[in-house]
């Protein structure tokens, strides 16, 4: 199998998922593969599905929390899938491009759209499976079109009407659609107003997130009406703390990896808190974290 993975793509043996999640928490892959085209990419998962081999999908790893137990599967691994180009007013990008590179090419061509994106630490796949957002944006508003293979059928295919939710899209929907690549499409605007959004965006970041600490992002999806990180603090739990994992006492909607947290305590945080809001407020807040268990 490793063999066969390596004729496609660079593949590792006992490969640590630690090292690539940003909360630096997870356990040991039997094999990690390393595709870097949409082209190596659906070979690796038609080779694992042949195969009848388990598999995960990671991009940046930077809204899971996985598991510390041994899998005995491939993890593939999209962070080498990085060619991307811009064409008039559309994007066209594989799976793994990182979001920043992303805005920053936009800027540099003088494309707006993308101004929200910037600082979000996920890949172009991340953010169009979850529907990601933030300040006023969210990928709904510039994804054209994507390619993905289905993973059932080993057919490659283009979506071109997406399915979009809050926090979710056809993507999240549809377990066995892997997508491949994305065109996004942009509006022109000044670059110099592109960037001082992007700046801006940038140093609210820095100022209310724990940007110092390893994270998920934000621990929780917004509700109806109301934010979970102003539930959560009008509850008294910034600081609260299972274990090595803490409850930002800079943004509460935040788990931060304080002290080497396990799995086991992100995820007693995770229930204390809604357990905990759920009992001042009867709301239950809804975790925005994918967790991984094998």
């Amino acid at each position: 199998m490793y063999d066969i993975l390596t004729n496609y793509c660079e593949a590792k043996e006992n490969e640590s998922l630690s090292a690539h999640t940003t909360f630096k928490i997870g356990g040991t892959a039997k094999l990690a593969v390393f595709p870097d085209s949409a082209e190596a990419l659906a070979g690796a998962i038609k080779t694992i599905k042949e195969n009848k081999m388990n598999y995960i999908l990671l991009g940046a790893g930077s809204n899971v929390l996985i598991c510390e137990n041994y899998f005995d599967g491939a993890a593939v691994i999209t962070s080498k899938m990085a060619a991307a180009a811009a064409d008039g007013e559309y994007i066209y990008a594989d799976c793994g491009v990182p979001l920043n590179k992303l805005a920053n090419l936009a800027k540099e061509r003088s494309l707006s759209g993308l101004e929200f994106a910037y600082g979000i630490p996920g890949t172009l796949g991340g953010a169009v499976y979850m529907n990601a957002g933030a300040y006023g944006g969210q990928m709904s508003d510039v994804v054209y079109s994507s390619e993905y293979i289905d993973a059932a059928t080993l057919e490659t295919k283009t979506i071109s009407r997406h399915e979009f939710a809050y926090r979710t899209s056809v993507y999240g929907k549809n377990k066995d659609y892997i997508m491949l690549s994305a065109v996004l499409k942009l509006k022109r605007g000044e670059k110099s107003e592109i960037e001082y959004q992007m700046n801006k965006n940038m140093a609210a970041r820095r100022e209310k997130q724990p940007l110092e600490y390893p994270s998920a992002g934000s621990a929780f999806k917004r509700g109806d009406g109301y934010f979970a990180a102003k539930l959560i603090d009008e509850c008294g739990l910034k600081g609260c703390a299972v274990g090595g994992a803490q409850v930002s006492e800079k943004h509460a909607g935040f788990i931060i990896n304080k002290n080497g947290a396990s799995f086991s305590d992100v995820v007693k945080l995770i229930e204390h808190i809604q357990s905990a809001v759920y009992a001042k407020t009867g709301i239950n807040i809804e975790r925005e974290i994918k967790i991984i268990e094998f």
